[in-house]
């Protein structure tokens, strides 16, 4: 459906009139390459959606000929939200995604030219075997070998650089020539040069001990990169990549294969790319391909030079320096200084800091300046200055700073609008406690380790014990205590006691009883008369459940056992019960995604080995990590300097600017000296440049308030010194020092507040928000849809919260033989003669797979799977391979299709093309003959009508509306791999008329207001529906393999 162009206008005008002189010519130009140096708070998001307006506006682009390339995940949503306002349902077909999202894309739509399902991600454990191995390797003269003390200093060193490396798309090649041009230069340098006489030496001669100083570095960093070859060569060995590596495969495709280049260069015509600064030199080299068909692009980058703080990530302003100088000829360049949101006093203070720093395009590029002017009406007149505060100690900073928020709160102010900065998350994590102690709403994020948490440690513990019964009787008897005081047994301490005390009694008599079997003799004894007493409930509850987690321990996968010990135990329902469930179920569902990983690394891994890889993932300090948000969003914002990024605040307190945080905070040892002709373009690296830039980022997001402050003392009576740049600051506008002491009556009454119990208010429930960020990436897929239909819980269960879950046998048969049918089409379109392959290789192909995923199956289920594999998959070729159509699209993602304002994606198993018109064929594992009452259309009996049939009107209406074909659906087929009873294979085909359309047009809409509205807390009230029972019960004992069909995610 073409976009309606009157109201987009009627809705641009709107936006275009509030946009001012600079920001209209960056707009207006949508010919030839742009870039746009954006300063904070100068409207660079508007900037971006409007020129997308424009575009659609005035060329005969469709949203899905635009290409917007952003930093970050945060940064596609804030995008996305954008447009939304400004064009409307449109926007969820412009392509906006991550630069490592669109080379996923990239990768899955073209699988056969990737070796990515032939390989698997490396772990964090894996790559330090790899490391330690390729050191066990080198030879007696390499510079890195070390003999005694920790001969593998070098793994983290080596990781690092070839990280960088790839990230940089830098060759062993190219950096030992920059090294040479390095060390060839020394002798030309001034620091290399005496300038007056020193002891023996004269003014003029060479510093040769620094220069031979300077060689050894090299030396070392050139033995490290000649390593990455071999390094590259293990990770294939072993069949492993990097998050890295991807986007090398994309480059490296796109350069060798033109045809591949030119399909997307034709399809994206106009390219944009935010915070261009932050860009990586692999992520640079993936516009450079898009772009470089013509002469005079299309292309499009934003960004700001004084705001790059993500060099630890790859990213250097190198990038910015590059596409200047590359298209200077027809490059427009437009400078944003109007800011939209601070005073001027702070921005002439931000100016004071960043202007010391030459690494500025400023200083680099003939003609631009960017000196910021507040214009916001309301704020371009305020002229209250920067505060800077001096506090004693840490804790009267902490304590201040809480007072002062306190009284903004009683004032009024909205918490939201009101953020203190700091430089590490301990300091926030400290001034948090004072929060809670003053009941201050807070809202912050950390990044955690999994691994160190209550509850994961407590299932680790089960498993440990099961590990250890499993392999001798008795054998865990030390963790059983600790194990049975788990919340979700529900067992009151003194009866552990006792049992523990009875045990005990018994360890140097004739008859020793362990605690597992005097448990086990106590729940099973029959009680003696009436008026002895029997063993507790929950005692008697949790022998019969670890008797039976015990015996699965051999007999199910690794992934089915944990499935079952949080389901059996209580873990489950206990989380599903507590205050902060979502958090605890992340919590959850990254323990099971982490096992999942590790038994598809290694699918016959049973549970001994996988305690083995969390022990040395503990001793070897392998995080397992997990972003955990803390509070509400609607609270006082607690931010680290590089997660302010981005975001404005009315109040802003920027503490503990101390030198011993910032430009004198110690480094980690370690590490290799890169040459600084590394960067053709840019002087020698600057530590302090990058911890300015990192200073005026925190500075710049304050609107009428800023305070900074530091303390004179640690709390441990240390002194310490304010950083440099609060002295920058102080020089450059002439800002008073205020020294503020804490009387003893607050200290006192701040330190009984540590013994009080706390509560952490909540201003709204957590549940709210935590449902809104999933629904900001949701878009409706036919799984989503029968799954509210079926009941609204069903959908929230399992497409919102996703309760984990292991694959299912049935799943991953499924699953391989969609695979196998996939690559029987593949290859025939890949083979120049469009044959078939023969039926030993189609089964070869399901015999691949399952041994890929070989983790999902017993050996019992695995052998049984196999031999049905052959025979069902043998007789359906007989039956079919002559009856093909040969003109097919395969395994086809479908996205940013928009209909009725609803964002839709889908994918096909296969599309049967007879000219435009498409046959949409979808495999189907399973008893053809329960399939029957899922392939109707509504009735009395059933209003919604069968999922099949909803399934088939679904994908005619997702292709239909499909604006990069003009294909027609004409019939959905649903093909059943499996035989009936009578051995008889079948296909089902439906033809959809436009009632069908109508109706589930109409669901479509019905759901997406209801989702969006958050109305899925009430399930359909059946008596026989799962979701509705676990919600009255808490037991999942019967759900979490109700689907055993490939779902669409």
């Amino acid at each position: 459906m073409p976009i309606n162009k009157e109201k987009l206008q009627e809705q641009f005008s709107v936006q275009y009139e509030k946009l001012n002189e600079r920001q209209r010519k960056a707009v207006d130009t949508i010919d030839g390459p742009v870039m746009v140096i954006a300063g904070p708070g100068t409207g660079k998001t508007q900037i971006l959606a409007s020129r997308i307006g424009k575009i659609l506006l005035d060329t005969d682009a469709l949203p899905e000929n635009i290409l917007c390339l952003t930093y970050t995940d945060a940064g596609v949503v804030a995008m996305r939200k954008r447009l939304l306002n400004f064009i409307g349902p449109d926007a969820y077909k412009v392509n906006i995604c991550t630069f490592h999202a669109f080379c996923n894309d990239v990768i899955q739509e073209n699988l056969s030219l990737f070796e990515k399902t032939a390989l698997d991600p490396v772990s964090d454990l894996e790559q330090i075997e790899f490391f330690k191995e390729l050191i066990d390797s080198f030879p007696k003269n390499n510079p890195l070998k070390r003999y005694r003390g920790d001969v593998y200093f070098e793994v983290n060193n080596l990781r690092n650089l070839f990280s960088t490396m790839k990230r940089e798309g830098w060759t062993p090649a190219h950096i030992d020539q920059k090294i040479d041009e390095y060390l060839n230069d020394l002798p030309n340098r001034e620091e290399f040069i005496y300038k007056r006489k020193f002891k023996e030496f004269s003014a003029g001669d060479l510093k040769k001990d620094k220069i031979e100083e300077e060689k050894e570095k090299m030396e070392k960093l050139r033995a490290a990169v000649n390593e990455f070859d071999r390094y590259q060569q293990l990770m294939r060995k072993k069949n492993r990549y990097d998050f890295d590596d991807m986007i090398n495969w994309v480059i490296k495709a796109f350069e060798e294969n033109k045809n591949l280049l030119a399909r997307y260069q034709e399809q994206f015509l106009y390219i944009l790319a935010d915070e261009f600064q932050d860009t990586s030199g692999t992520q640079n080299r993936i516009i450079e391909l898009l772009i470089n068909y013509w002469d005079r692009p299309n292309v499009f980058v934003v960004g700001d030079d004084d705001q790059s703080i993500f060099r630890f990530q790859g990213a250097n302003i190198e990038n910015m320096m590059l596409f200047a100088n590359s298209y200077k000829n027809d490059l427009l360049t437009v400078v944003l200084a109007d800011n939209y949101r601070s005073t001027q006093p702070i921005l002439d203070a931000s100016r004071s800091v960043i202007e010391r720093n030459e690494e500025r395009l400023v200083k680099k590029i003939d003609g631009l300046s960017k000196e910021l002017i507040s214009v916001k009406p309301n704020l371009n007149t305020l002229t209250n200055k920067p505060l800077i505060k001096e506090y004693e100690t840490q804790r009267q900073e902490m304590i201040d700073i809480t007072l002062q928020i306190q009284k903004l709160l009683a004032e009024g102010t909205a918490p939201g609008k009101i953020a203190v900065i700091y430089k590490e998350n301990k300091y926030g994590e400290e001034l948090a406690n004072y929060f809670r102690l003053r009941k201050i709403p807070y809202y912050s994020k950390r990044n955690i380790n999994i691994l160190e948490l209550p509850l994961a440690q407590k299932i680790l513990l089960q498993l440990k014990y099961l590990a250890a019964e499993h392999d001798v009787s008795y054998g865990g008897d030390e963790m059983l205590f600790e194990l049975l005081h788990a919340s979700w047994f529900n067992i009151p301490a003194i009866e552990i006691a006792k049992l523990s005390v009875e045990s005990a009694g018994t360890r140097f008599s004739d008859h020793p009883l362990s605690f597992r079997k005097l448990l086990f003799d106590k729940s099973n004894a029959p009680a003696k008369d009436l008026f002895t007493p029997s063993i507790q409930d929950g005692l008697k509850k949790a022998s019969a459940i670890i008797e039976e987690l015990i015996h699965d321990v051999p007999n199910l996968t690794l992934q089915q056992l944990f499935e079952n010990s949080i389901r059996k135990t209580g873990i489950l329902s206990s989380i599903m019960q507590a205050d902060d469930k979502h958090f605890q179920l992340q919590v959850l569902t990254g323990l099971f995604d982490f096992i999942k990983e590790e038994t598809r690394r290694k699918p016959t891994m049973g549970l001994k080995e996988l305690i083995a890889i969390i022990s040395l993932m503990e001793s070897e300090d392998i995080r397992l990590p997990l972003v955990q948000a803390s509070g509400n969003e609607k609270g006082v914002n607690l931010l680290t300097t590089h997660g302010s990024k981005g975001l404005e605040f009315e109040h802003v307190f920027f503490a503990g600017c101390n030198a011993g945080f910032w430009e004198k905070k110690r480094k980690p040892g370690g590490g290799y000296k890169l040459p600084d002709t590394i960067f053709d373009s840019l002087p020698k690296h600057n530590e302090d440049e990058e911890l300015r830039r990192l200073f005026y980022v925190a500075i710049t997001r304050a609107e009428k308030h800023l305070c900074i402050s530091f303390s004179r003392l640690r709390n441990d009576g240390k002194e310490m010194e304010p950083s440099m740049f609060v002295a920058e600051l102080q020089e450059g506008q002439q800002l008073p020092v205020e020294k503020v002491f804490i009387s003893d009556e607050l200290l006192s009454e701040f330190s009984v507040l540590h013994f009080t119990e706390t509560a952490i208010p909540e201003i709204e429930k957590a549940e709210k928000d935590f449902v809104e960020k999933l629904l900001e990436k949701f878009t409706m897929n036919v799984t989503a849809l029968n799954n509210y239909l079926k009941c609204p819980l069903n959908f929230y269960f399992n497409n919102l919260v996703r309760i984990p879950s292991g694959k299912s046998e049935a799943t991953e048969f499924g699953s391989s033989v969609h695979y196998a049918l996939e690559q029987l089409f593949r290859k025939m379109q890949d083979g120049k003669k469009e044959e078939f392959s023969s039926k030993e290789i189609f089964i070869k192909d399901f015999e691949w797979y399952m041994h890929r995923h070989r983790e999902s199956f017993t050996k019992e289920q695995f052998d049984r799977r196999i031999e049905y594999g052959h025979e069902v998959l043998g007789n359906y070729y007989d039956v079919y391979i002559n009856k093909f159509n040969k003109i097919v699209a395969i395994e086809r993602n479908i996205r940013n299709v928009v209909v009725s304002g609803v964002p839709l994606k889908g994918k096909l198993d296969k599309l049967e093309f007879d000219g435009k018109s498409v046959n949409v064929v979808d495999y189907k594992t399973g008893d053809p003959e329960k399939a029957i009452p899922k392939l109707k259309g509504p009735s009395d009996k059933d209003p919604n009508g069968g999922d099949y049939w909803r399934q088939a009107v679904f994908y005619k209406i997702l292709v239909d509306n499909y604006e990069q074909k003009s294909w027609k659906v004409v019939s959905s087929e649903f093909d059943f791999i499996e035989p009936d009873k009578k051995k008889k294979y079948s296909k089902e085909k439906l033809y959809i008329n436009p009632a069908d359309i109508t109706t589930v047009t109409e669901q479509i809409k019905m759901v997406w207001a209801k989702i969006q509205a958050h109305d899925f807390y009430t399930g359909c009230g059946k008596e026989d529906c799962h979701w509705c029972n676990f919600v009255k019960t808490n037991d999942l004992a019967v759900v979490l393999h109700e689907q055993e069909e490939e779902t669409e995610q």
